[in-house]
């Protein structure tokens, strides 16, 4: 008897410490804001996914799966029309019930004006709470893409955000602060401890999640620890102060291979890297005589064909990128192998090109870049500037962090500028709406580019709407054959993620480099 009392003591022990593991985990950037509403930005996004919920998830295969929505359908009555049942027993991390109000509320307040998240939901005309458990939304015309749009709208308490003078979403560009900004009431499987912006962020495993039974959740604590420095952050995995880190650099992936307590987890990622030109008949920073050259589509050609994606792949990424021809990642439907070709970098032709535009003295101009947010994000710029100084064209490059940087395209403040983009609907529909679009309130917010086409226009709302998927398909190839012919946008790579862990972590690695740390376990 003795013996087993102290073998059951024992094994409750031994769950006890597996269940006290700290996941102290690192990347380059920091989140731009809690305010779940206010920015669609990736990481912003991934450090939030681990305290708040949407309606639907996509899980690390990719595959939709009920979050805080059970089930949901098109009504059978108005195409419409979605019905969605809500799961029941959810609570919020201050303890109050999870309800139809709350999805109401929040969804209304991810189509308000600061929200950088109603692009995602631009087709809703409404949302209504049939019962506590049950909601219906009602869009503009059929939607067969809702539910493929709602894994980044998270859900907050709308008792505790108007308790807390924080209905509205932050006004991020304008400077502004607030409440839902620093802090997080959701339903995920952690919560917030503590958080210094750019410094660290700390959660916690929360007792009351209503997955805890469904889903790995290894680790008891997790501390988010931003390290721009590429050196700083590979240090701190080898010296084991940090456990798994996002963003690694390509010329450590030989190092970490190498060392027996160490492993890295890889996929191809689902984002492109690119970059915007300004079309408009002036530029941001100066005007040459003549206008702006890149409003004149033969001179984004010439700049296109100046860029050796080979180079970049072989000298910059060390092998890890897939050159790209278009902006939209493989994963995506619209995507082919035709769409994906490049024009062969040809520096002769490019300048043949520059000349017979007028340009033939070359011109110069300002390449935005960020330094923290994407792999080798400015070296990559720094090829791109000798590339372009080959053809004539004279850049000044400005690498600056995303925090500085995002608002510069956001606010169509840039001349030429890096974006990565990643699709969380893997639907050409969002790369339109966001990219294409003219920029407006509800289409375009990503467009930095001015570039305005009607047909595009009028063709973007229509395929979020059409249900007939081969009549879609044959549009969807249309506006691409467009889209490219303009050049308004020079791909670059599809980057290949690679994420690096101490061995006894138990990574589910996603393609949209979204961590979700409840599917993580300890090996």
């Amino acid at each position: 008897m003795k013996n087993m009392l102290l073998a059951a003591t024992a094994l409750t022990l031994s769950m006890t410490m597996a269940q006290a593991e700290t996941l102290r985990w690192a990347r380059s950037g920091d989140a731009l804001t809690l305010d779940p509403h206010a920015q669609n930005e990736g990481p912003t996004l991934a450090l939030m996914h681990q305290m708040m919920e949407p309606l639907v998830l996509r899980n690390p295969a990719g595959e939709l799966e009920g979050a805080l929505a059970t089930d949901w359908s098109v009504s059978s009555d108005n195409p419409d029309v979605w019905n969605f049942t809500l799961r029941e027993g959810v609570k919020f991390h201050d303890g109050a019930d999870f309800t139809a109000e709350d999805v109401v509320f929040s969804l209304e307040r991810a189509l308000s004006e600061n929200s950088d998240m109603k692009g995602l939901i631009s087709s809703v005309a409404s949302v209504e709470a049939v019962s506590d458990y049950e909601v219906r939304i009602t869009t503009k015309g059929p939607n067969p893409l809702l539910p493929a749009a709602l894994p980044n709208i998270l859900i907050i308490d709308k008792d505790w955000a108007e308790a807390n003078d924080t209905v509205h979403v932050q006004d991020v560009e304008g400077g502004d602060e607030t409440y839902a900004s620093r802090n997080v009431n959701g339903t995920g499987a952690y919560k917030l401890v503590s958080r210094e912006a750019d410094v660290k962020t700390e959660m916690t495993a929360f007792d009351g999640y209503w997955g805890k039974d469904t889903y790995p959740i290894g680790y008891s604590d997790i501390v988010y620890t931003p390290i721009q420095n590429p050196s700083t952050r590979m240090a701190a995995l080898f010296s084991g102060e940090v456990d798994f880190i996002q963003d690694v650099p390509v010329q450590d992936l030989q190092r970490i291979e190498q060392d027996p307590g160490l492993k890295i987890v890889s996929s191809p990622q689902n984002r492109v890297i690119f970059f915007g030109l300004n079309t408009s008949d002036e530029l941001v920073n100066g005007t040459p005589e003549g206008g702006n050259p890149m409003a004149d589509k033969a001179v984004r050609e010439a700049m296109n064909m100046a860029i050796n994606r080979d180079a970049i792949k072989q000298v910059v990424m060390r092998g890890q990128s897939i050159p790209a021809g278009v902006i939209m990642p493989p994963f995506v439907n619209g995507w082919s192998e035709e769409l994906n070709s490049m024009p062969a970098t040809d520096v002769a032709a490019a300048k043949a090109k520059l000349s017979e535009a007028g340009w033939g003295d070359g011109f110069t101009v300002q390449l935005d870049c960020p330094n923290d947010r994407y792999v080798n994000d400015e070296a990559i710029c720094q090829a791109v500037v000798g590339m372009m100084a080959q053809i004539g064209v004279t850049v000044n490059l400005n690498a600056q962090p995303k925090a500085q940087h995002f608002p510069l395209i956001s606010g169509v403040e840039s001349d030429f500028y890096m974006l990565g983009w990643g699709v969380p609907s893997y639907d050409s529909e969002y790369i339109f709406n966001f990219l294409y679009h003219t920029k407006g309130e509800l289409y375009g917010t990503w467009n930095g580019t001015h570039y305005s086409n009607e047909k595009l226009d009028e063709m973007t709302k229509a395929i979020a709407a059409e249900v007939d998927l081969e009549k879609r398909d044959a549009m969807i190839d249309e506006m691409w054959a467009m889209a490219k012919a303009d050049a308004v946008y020079l791909p670059i790579h599809h980057q290949v993620l690679n994420w690096a862990m101490k061995t006894s972590v138990g990574a589910a690695v996603d393609a949209d480099d979204q961590v979700k740390l409840k599917y993580f376990s300890v090996e």
